[in-house]
């Protein structure tokens, strides 16, 4: 299958035209597309992240660049129809580990163009536009031109443009992109039932975690990595979805950027009453293990004076669990349960 570009005169094209293009900060209602007995209509074509995918039939030599595509599509069935996947921060998902055992990993971080071309891929998957920028992986049109569409998450975009690639986020980031690259996935490759039936899944954990929890007047800062100069989580991207979901102020509400490099006396003046700790299993910043975070601030004469760190107030997330990926929702439930902890009255 070698997907191609369409004109308006296509015939029987397909467009999820209720699914807003770009949903990160727009907002998504659920799907209601067109298709024939159940299944659907291809030519597909998608407005994706301000450009136009099309696909003539259901992928089948698939590449993933993100773990959190990765896991979508292991949680769709969908790993019979996989060639590769790349750029990981944890061990897989345990209930798709099985699935993911059969998939070729291309690289722990970025592959590079040519590595994923020899995979032959029909469609190439991604969950932050860095692939695709200059310096990257490689533009979207290149994948494009060797007949494998490629596909941006909706939770990297805002008004059009990939986050991840440089734009800065308007408004915050909702689950309702979450949903909507489910549902665009599943329509993809002819899985609708799928997609709807995780969707649904996803709801009601979502709705089950945030019931009856009582934060109080807490306040929690996300490190993500780094003990240089701290990657802490801003005001418009997952972690402050988490905090928000749970009823929690975000010490970094302040900051546009998903994550945004500071320096610790800034994290210090904000204080926060929790600290969320990145524990991830790369070794690419220096304090990406959570034991070597939890070292540094209790040893640092800085990081120290924080009322977090005296009273040992931590949670502790996966790297993806901080993504805006299916493991964002085991994160809200991982610290919905660590709140109940810190405060058993909630």
């Amino acid at each position: 299958m070698r997907a191609r570009r369409l004109g308006l005169v296509a015939v029987a094209t397909l467009t999820l035209g209720t699914l807003v293009a770009c949903g990160a900060s727009e907002e998504v209602t659920d799907s209601t597309a067109a298709t024939t007995d159940g299944g659907t209509v291809y030519p597909l074509t998608l407005d994706n992240c301000g450009e136009t995918v099309t696909v003539d039939a259901p992928p089948s030599r698939v590449v993933s660049l993100d773990q959190d595509s990765t896991e979508i599509l292991l949680s769709l069935g969908l790993q019979d129809r996989m060639v590769g996947t790349a750029s990981w921060t944890d061990p897989v998902r345990a209930n798709l580990a099985d699935a993911n055992a059969a998939v070729p990993r291309l690289a722990d971080n970025a592959p590079t163009y040519e590595v994923v071309l020899d995979t032959e891929p029909d469609f190439v998957t991604a969950s932050f536009g860095r692939h695709y920028k200059q310096g990257g992986v490689a533009e979207r049109a290149r994948f494009t031109e060797v007949g494998a569409p490629a596909y941006l998450s909706p939770t990297d975009c805002d008004n059009g443009r990939s986050v991840n690639g440089g734009t800065a986020r308007t408004t915050p980031l909702t689950m309702d992109s979450l949903y909507q690259e489910i549902t665009e996935l599943a329509a993809i490759f002819d899985v609708n039932e799928r997609g709807a039936a995780l969707v649904d899944e996803l709801k009601t954990r979502v709705a089950a975690a945030t019931d009856g929890v009582e934060s109080g007047d807490m306040t929690a800062a996300f490190w993500f990595a780094d003990t240089t100069s701290p990657y802490i989580a801003g005001g418009y991207g997952a972690p402050n979805l988490l905090a928000t979901s749970l009823g929690i102020a975000n010490a970094g509400a302040d900051i546009q950027d998903d994550w945004a490099a500071l320096g610790w006396e800034s994290v210090v003046d904000r204080d926060p009453s929790i600290l969320v700790l990145g524990d991830l299993t790369r070794d690419r910043f220096p304090g990406d293990r959570l034991a070597d975070k939890i070292a540094f601030l209790e040893s640092d004469p800085v990081t120290s004076t924080m009322t977090a760190v005296r009273e040992k107030r931590y949670l502790t997330l996966h790297g993806a669990e901080m993504n805006p990926s299916i493991q964002l929702v085991d994160g809200l439930e991982k610290m919905s349960a660590g709140l109940r902890e810190l405060d058993p009255s909630s």
